[in-house]
């Protein structure tokens, strides 16, 4: 669509937004007495208002019942992960079965590369994107070495080509059939945490699966953010953080992905604790793991119940919207965010230092993060924005990365920071 650097335009795009008023339903930081404007939900979502009610209500239960609360709590412990499968099997296009809300990210991954990464002498590497975040990188080296093999060696980055930012899929195609017979898994983030660019899974899983791997993804970037189909995708294992899109807190409970026919092979390897055992017999404290045939068999410990109730407010908010329209908002609010920094960027004079967004310019090669690189001002610019009640977010070495949120974030909002972008370099 055509778009208007307007308060009025913002106006009437947010009049006509059906999703406006869900951002009544989240709490808003506060600068000098009034919002923030909020533009890093890729980092930690906001609150939603009814979490404290929920988590008290959790509270509660275990102040009036005590242990007992597992079975007499308005909502059961001891069933209480059960509560999540059918909204999250939703969230990422998954059947019942290959979900499970479960742990914290990088234990989930390094459990499920337990499971996924089974090397032989010649068949070892591991292939990922270039500028993963820290945290797989970590995950991937420490698998590596459990193997004895040198990570250097093992694991493979793909970059992008000389003088541009975002990884070609051609390239990644390339690279797949390169490595052919040696490769033994893929494991991507579904977004790059860097960048924002969003990798076509489905084509690297059909490559992957050609090449005889296993393929995973990392969407601690992706979930609550494009619209996943797992399942169809035939992708193998996936996992994601629920603090930054899914809105659930700092530190929230985890999830996982496993397709159907892996949770059923009961001689796959893994790493086992006693809420994976059969629930049939659980609690018969009986040596001798059997798994469930089902994504909870990699489940550890029981539920952690108070992260897992924010959760579960968050995801009945996306249950209710559905990721259909919040996909089609978010493509229009940060098309606008990308308008309003193109514009300005058309005003400054050519000795200025301009703003050069390195997230792709595709909407179906991105989410609603862009992240932008205001060369050789970067800090200055981030520290401007803060002073003025932008929360953004920073990443070395050079990266402001914006998020547009559209279960919250408004054109008013994207059009307000246009103003302060503006006064920055008018000052």
């Amino acid at each position: 669509m055509d778009f208007e650097n307007t308060a009025e335009f913002a106006h009437k795009l947010d009049v006509q937004d059906h999703l406006h008023d869900y951002r009544n339903r989240f709490h808003f930081p506060k600068y000098n007495g009034k919002e923030a404007l909020y533009f890093t939900g890729n980092s930690l979502g906001l609150q939603p208002k009814k979490a404290k009610e929920a988590i008290e209500q959790e509270l509660n239960d275990w102040a009036e019942f005590g242990v007992e609360g597992h079975f007499k709590a308005k909502n059961p412990w001891y069933a209480y992960h059960e509560m999540f499968t059918e909204l999250l099997s939703k969230l990422v296009g998954a059947k019942y079965s290959e979900v499970a809300a479960m742990n914290s990210l990088t234990a989930n991954l390094n459990m499920l590369l337990v499971s996924f990464y089974r090397p032989t002498a010649k068949k070892y590497k591991i292939l990922c994107e270039a500028k993963a975040f820290p945290s797989d990188q970590y995950a991937l080296e420490s698998q590596a070495k459990l193997h004895e093999f040198n990570p250097i060696d093992a694991v493979v980055e793909i970059h992008p080509r000389a003088g541009e930012h975002i990884i070609r899929t051609e390239d990644i195609l390339s690279k797949i059939e390169e490595l052919g017979d040696e490769l033994s898994l893929i494991m991507f983030g579904g977004v790059n945490y860097y960048t924002g660019q969003a990798f076509d899974m489905k084509e690297i899983t059909e490559a992957g699966h050609k090449a005889g791997a296993y393929v995973g993804f990392d969407l601690a970037h992706a979930a609550g953010n494009l619209k996943l189909n797992l399942h169809d995708w035939d992708v193998d294992f996936a996992c994601w953080c629920s603090y930054k899109y899914l809105n659930s807190g700092p530190g929230s409970v985890a999830g996982i992905y496993v397709r159907e026919k892996h949770c059923q092979n009961i001689n796959l390897p893994q790493l086992a604790g006693w809420w994976g055992h059969d629930k049939e017999k659980r609690f018969r404290m009986e040596k001798g793991f059997e798994p469930m045939a089902t994504a909870e068999r990699w489940q550890m410990s029981n539920a952690p119940v108070f992260s897992m109730a924010a959760h579960k407010v968050a995801l009945d908010i996306f249950d209710e919207i559905g990721m259909a329209a919040l996909c089609e908002k978010r493509d229009k609010l940060t098309g606008y965010l990308e308008f309003i920094i193109d514009e300005m960027n058309g005003k400054l004079e050519a000795g200025n230092k301009k703003l050069e967004i390195i997230t792709p310019r595709d909407q179906n090669q991105r989410g609603c993060q862009l992240s932008i690189i205001a060369h050789e001002i970067g800090m200055e610019l981030y520290n401007y924005l803060t002073e003025n009640g932008v929360i953004a977010d920073w990443r070395e070495p050079d990266v402001l990365r914006m998020a547009p949120v559209p279960l919250y974030n408004s054109f008013e909002d994207v059009y307000r920071f246009g103003e302060i972008l503006k006064s920055f370099f008018s000052r």
